[in-house]
């Protein structure tokens, strides 16, 4: 499998059923294609979907089903359509037992930068900001570098999203546990060492004797 897929197939083990949740731009949205659907969860993109499916086979697409950055997606029985207004109260108002974020980068106090790309005019950091700080649960999913470069730094240099420290990052190489006194490594990827990751890591990892290797869906 690709980093892409391993990386949501990761994440989809932290959805419990009957959960809400959110699901962002990009990789994030590959996650709902690895949850059963007996579980009984809902994801909600912040344009206003509630029960969000898998991407839809190729020629199968409709125009007025879109997550949030406009990807094609399907709806799973019991799928309802809101405005935005809602969509965000939800949000805000503390609803979501969990969103799935793409990452720029993670520092070492687990926060997140993940909406302005270097040399690349955009409008706005979208609905990310809402989410980290209202989400029950926040994880990020990315790959663990880019061009060469770690993405979990010991300092951003790309703006912060929100100051809260994130609960979990998943990779193609690990899995990291923010905490207060640092980032915890608790998982590897199946094939990769730990030496490999520390090497792969910008930021220090508090790394204990034992790290197993990822379970995936």
């Amino acid at each position: 499998m690709d980093a892409k897929e391993l990386i949501a197939r990761r994440v989809a083990r932290e959805i419990r059923p009957g959960m809400l949740v959110n699901l962002g731009i990009g990789l994030p949205s590959l996650v709902a294609g690895y949850v059963p659907a007996s579980l009984g969860v809902f994801f909600q993109a912040e344009n206003g979907v509630i029960g969000l499916g898998a991407r839809p086979p190729e020629g199968m697409e409709d125009p007025h089903l879109t997550d949030a950055g406009g990807g094609f997606v399907t709806a799973v029985p019991g799928a309802a359509s809101i405005d935005s207004a809602m969509s965000f109260g939800l949000i805000r108002g503390g609803h979501l037992d969990m969103t799935v974020l793409g990452g720029l980068q993670v520092d070492a106090q687990g926060r997140l930068a993940n909406w302005k790309v270097p040399g690349k005019m955009v409008p706005g950091m979208g609905g990310a900001m809402d989410l980290v700080t209202g989400a029950a649960r926040v994880v990020v999913a990315m790959q663990h570098a880019a061009r060469g470069q770690s993405k979990i730094v010991a300092d951003c240099d790309l703006p912060l999203t929100s100051l809260r420290r994130v609960d979990l990052v998943v990779t193609d190489l690990a899995v990291i546990v923010p905490r207060e006194d640092g980032l915890h490594l608790i998982e590897r990827a199946p094939g990769v060492s730990v030496a490999d990751i520390i090497a792969a890591t910008t930021a220090p990892l508090i790394v204990p004797d034992d790290v197993p290797e990822m379970i995936l869906i």
